[in-house]
């Protein structure tokens, strides 16, 4: 389970405002991709709280009912839309919604921020990049939880706009069931036109040109 080693380390160094950062949405065909940023105060206690991977879907809705009604916790969320994914390329766009999600904490700025995975690009805080960090820093569970949440959410939201592909169902990754939609409909305004197979199909469904 995760902890605060990470957090100790870096408070004990006189780095008191500790966020944690962690994105969802980074493999996905559709959607945008989510961030969630949290800074949790040193008394922080839960049963429960993982990396989000691990947790069903009715888990991680509890934990963040819990998370965003606890006035200690500071928490906010930022968001890359597929125009931006197809722009600047994913792993551009991860760093943005990261970085929006830092910027949209309220309060005093965080002393450092703990990520989940490499370092983040062009990132105006200081910082510490660990590899899966969300199965080892609390910040860093925390913060996926926001962002997978909020996420499945949008897809939720998504699905009733388009219900013919599901989206409900997949989250908008490439399963059987979301190619077999793509093949059927063709992309819809929400999928992600430099990802494979949905270029192709952009192609195929347009007479040679991407639209």
């Amino acid at each position: 389970m995760p902890d605060f080693q990470f957090e100790t380390v870096h408070r004990v160094a006189g780095r008191v405002l500790i966020a944690g950062v962690d994105e969802a949405g980074r493999g996905p065909l559709a959607g945008p991709v989510v961030a969630g940023a949290v800074i949790l105060p040193e008394d922080f206690t839960s049963r429960w709280l993982d990396d989000s991977k691990k947790l069903t879907g009715a888990r991680r809705e509890i934990l963040y009912g819990e998370l965003t009604s606890d006035p200690r916790v500071r928490w906010a969320s930022g968001v890359a839309e597929v125009a931006e994914i197809d722009r600047l390329n994913i792993l551009r766009a991860t760093h943005l919604a990261m970085r929006r999600a830092v910027a949209a904490l309220t309060g005093p700025e965080p002393d450092m921020v703990l990520i989940d995975g490499l370092p983040v690009q062009d990132f105006p805080w200081p910082q510490q990049a660990i590899v899966k960090g969300d199965a080892l820093s609390l910040s860093i569970a925390a913060a996926s939880i926001i962002a997978k949440v909020e996420r499945d959410r949008t897809m939720l939201a998504l699905d009733k706009l388009f219900p013919d592909y599901q989206f409900g169902r997949h989250k908008g990754y490439g399963t059987a069931v979301h190619l077999a939609a793509l093949q059927k409909h063709g992309p819809s305004p929400h999928h992600r036109r430099s990802f494979q197979p949905v270029a192709q199909l952009s192609l195929d469904f347009s007479g040679g040109r991407d639209p």
